[in-house]
């Protein structure tokens, strides 16, 4: 009885609720980054070619993205239903709904890993990859792919260890991974000598051990939902309702993947193999700095999901208040950091001198509309939370497809800015795209939540 009263979130402040939920969720995705982020640190300052093949690793990056999208579509596309039932007290609707993404996680990450591995050639140069750049990319995805299904299954289904009112157990899934990354990065890449190779195979380890890490939770007794062969028979109405609403985090990575895809291939025309490495660190940096802000996004879905489901509709109305603001002050900090001390972040993954006065240039245009991201991550936050999916992937298309895919393309050629044009989509893309989502969901849902 105590321990469901504790994952109640109808009971005590709603502030309360989203920070306990959100502080163990943000440390937990920053833990997650180091698996990539310490690979591109180390790589990045590896003796020779270290420029290159942080540039072969950003050619991974779609890849990452894709793979991340379909976990999103199975992972967290069924927590909030299962948040949502669970509110409602139908137990055995929310243990389907787990079991139900469990088995499309494994389906898609076997079909995700034979696809690569078959068209991985083409596909790497059409990312972007030149003659110099493909061996470091290639060295690194041959034994990274081989983690898929452990990847997949330990980051989806942690969305359901959190959505149970778990989040520090969330938290030490990630934190297993990462420390294992940590210890074995410099072990493999300069003890072994093993360069790319070692960093992929000090990945795929750490996510093997986050992936028996969740099992073992969800398939014991300390979980309040049972995962079990009777709840993975798929049942296709409630995976239709898991793809539509994971439709939304899928979006996000899918159009992040394809963003990537175009802004490479642009910088590869207009800037050469050193503009698609300032792409690489002008990504790393962004997902550094926008943690926070996604992690107090994230940690408010199980809560607004919960009271939504509970009738609570004037704490649902708090959360989205406490949320926006949370990110509305924390998005200028970060901005302001990012503008005063670009060469900094910069050298934290290479201190080539080229790719220094390159990257602060462009770190500064890239992060100016940064802090308007806000009010897409609250709106998109509110819309997948409440379960209002046709919403929620129109804003994730009309950012990145809509409008930073055309500016990517057109921009460069318009007065001869260049590489410049392609940095500059970003911020445009920030300020409308996160306006006219706030806008829709203050409309549509906070003013109806009566």
């Amino acid at each position: 009885m105590a321990e469901k009263k504790e994952n109640d979130f109808t009971l005590g402040s709603v502030r309360s609720n989203i920070l306990a939920q959100a502080i163990p969720l943000t440390i937990a995705q920053l833990i997650q980054l180091l698996y990539n982020i310490v690979d591109r640190m180390y790589i990045g300052h590896m003796e020779g070619s270290s420029s290159l093949a942080l540039t072969g690793i950003g050619l991974i990056f779609p890849i990452v993205m894709i793979v991340t999208a379909f976990t999103n579509l199975f992972g967290q596309g069924g927590a909030p239903l299962c948040s949502i039932a669970r509110g409602a007290g139908d137990k055995e609707q929310a243990e389907k709904i787990m079991g139900n993404s469990f088995s499309m996680l494994l389906i898609s990450s076997a079909i995700l890993m034979a696809f690569c591995y078959g068209f991985m050639k083409p596909i790497l140069y059409a990312f972007g990859a030149s003659d110099a750049t493909y061996p470091y990319a290639k060295a690194y995805l041959m034994v990274y792919l081989t983690g898929t299904f452990f990847s997949m299954i330990s980051v989806g289904m942690n969305n359901y260890i959190n959505s149970q009112g778990f989040p520090k157990i969330g938290m030490l899934t990630v934190s297993l991974g990462a420390i294992i990354n940590i210890i074995l990065d410099p072990i493999f890449i300069f003890g072994f000598h093993l360069g790319l190779t070692g960093a992929a195979l000090a990945t795929v380890l750490a996510q093997l051990f986050s992936c028996i890490w969740v099992l073992r939770f969800l398939f014991g007794s300390k979980s309040i939902l049972d995962l079990n062969l009777q709840t993975m028979k798929l049942d296709g109405r409630i995976c239709g309702r898991i793809i539509a609403l994971g439709v939304t985090g899928f979006m996000v990575q899918f159009t992040n993947s394809l963003v990537h895809i175009v802004c490479n291939s642009t910088l590869s025309i207009y800037g050469g193999d050193l503009y698609v490495g300032v792409n690489t660190v002008l990504g790393s940096v962004r997902e550094i700095f926008q943690l926070p802000v996604h992690g107090i996004s994230s940690g408010s879905q199980p809560v607004l999901g919960y009271n939504y489901g509970a009738k609570r509709n004037d704490r649902v109305k708090e959360g989205i208040r406490f949320m926006t603001l949370f990110g509305c002050v924390y998005t200028v900090l970060a901005w302001l950091i990012v503008f005063l001390f670009p060469v900094y972040l910069i050298r934290i993954f290479n201190n080539d001198p080229e790719l220094l006065r390159a990257g602060a240039q462009a770190l500064r245009i890239y992060f100016f509309g940064f802090f308007m991201m806000a009010f897409q991550f609250s709106g998109q936050s509110v819309f997948t939370g409440l379960g209002r999916a046709k919403n929620a992937v129109f804003f994730s298309i009309f950012r990145k497809v809509i409008i930073v895919v055309p500016l990517t393309i057109l921009l460069p050629k318009v007065a001869g800015l260049g590489v410049l044009g392609v940095f500059l989509a970003e911020p445009i893309s920030n300020a409308v795209g996160g306006l006219a989502c706030f806008t829709t969901m203050y409309l549509t849902v906070y003013r109806r939540l009566e």
